[in-house]
């Protein structure tokens, strides 16, 4: 029986392109890490959290950059340095470099289109190699779990670098520690600028919405209350807001395992009876309290989520397409 952590759990990286109204899917692209790249043969083909900037789609396997031309898919540029070790999000700054989560060493580095390292961060404010070796190629290291932050996703504001840090329950800014925004309820992931709003998700199943001018939460959109609570939602990552009303949202399936561990808040809000939810993607209207769609990946061979992306902007497709990115298939 294969192990099942997540960093030997998934056989091939996946991004899909699905019409959640008609029900149809395309694969655009499954890919799998060269064996250079890797710690090992077993190593889990994934693709993390990603950013579409015009017609480029920047995303990351855990020890890879890759940047993909739409709407062919074709890899315009590729990076992999021995710092890169369980990689968690790219996004480019606005001079074309790239800003790379490595949560396996508590990291955000700043990297140009060809491979230079321009700069370190460490997410706790420390020496960034106090606790790692300059020496040692870190994409060889399976993991380097328990982490002290785990960094999840990296966004740009006001010329400013911010990064969302799991176990502290925050987002704080890169280029002044000071600066910090505490999400709180339960650790988060994503960190969209959209208007005078920063959309986070955080991984039980809610939407913080924090105003960024004064760096505060505004509103906190339960969507497990909308969704009944009969069933478990899954790790929620991956939003894609339509308007100020209306968020795609990213579920995937909690595994056994997870539920063996006693992870803290599937543990505080799983109960006897509950039915865990498939792998999917959940269109909610946060006005009206209301889940208006839901499209199960798994049956389309994505078994994790990570990222979701308007397909509107490859000039061919149609309206209602969204890619569907950082999936994978399980072993």
């Amino acid at each position: 029986m294969h192990r099942e952590e997540e960093w030997r759990l998934y056989e091939s990286a996946l991004i899909l392109e699905v019409d959640p109204e008609s029900g149809s899917t395309e694969p655009r692209v499954e890919y799998k890490t060269p064996p250079e790249a890797r710690a090992n043969q077993d190593s889990s083909n994934i693709f993390k959290s990603g950013t579409l900037s015009g017609n480029l789609l920047y995303t990351c396997t855990s020890t890879e950059v890759l940047v993909f031309e739409l709407p062919e898919f074709q890899i315009v540029n590729y990076i992999s340095l021995p710092c890169f070790n369980d990689v968690h999000h790219v996004v480019p700054d606005s001079d074309g470099n790239l800003i790379v989560t490595s949560t396996g060493l508590d990291m955000v580095v700043k990297v140009s289109p060809d491979g230079r390292v321009l700069e370190e961060w460490n997410v706790l404010g420390e020496d960034p190699w106090s606790q790692f070796s300059r020496e040692t190629d870190y994409r060889k290291v399976e993991s380097t779990k328990p982490h002290k932050s785990h960094p999840n996703f990296t966004f740009q504001m006001d010329g400013e670098t911010w990064v969302t840090r799991l176990n502290q329950r925050d987002a704080i800014c890169l280029n002044d520690h000071q600066r910090r925004i505490e999400i709180a309820a339960q650790p988060p992931h994503d960190g969209l600028v959209r208007g005078n709003d920063i959309c986070f998700t955080t991984v039980d199943g809610t939407v913080v919405l924090v105003n960024r001018g004064s760096l505060q939460v505004r509103e906190t959109v339960d969507l497990k209350a909308i969704n009944g609570q009969e069933a478990l939602l899954g790790w929620c990552r991956g939003l894609l807001p339509l308007n100020s009303r209306t968020f795609w949202v990213g579920f995937t399936r909690v595994r056994k395992t997870n539920l063996r561990e006693n992870v803290l808040w599937v543990r505080n809000i799983f109960r006897e009876g509950m039915t865990e939810k498939p792998t999917h993607l959940a269109l909610y209207d946060i006005v009206e309290k209301k889940c208006l769609l839901e499209f199960d990946l798994e049956a389309h061979g994505m078994n994790v989520v990570f990222s979701v992306f308007s397909a509107t902007t490859m000039p061919v497709q149609a309206e209602a397409s969204l890619l569907s990115s950082a999936g994978s298939a399980e072993r």
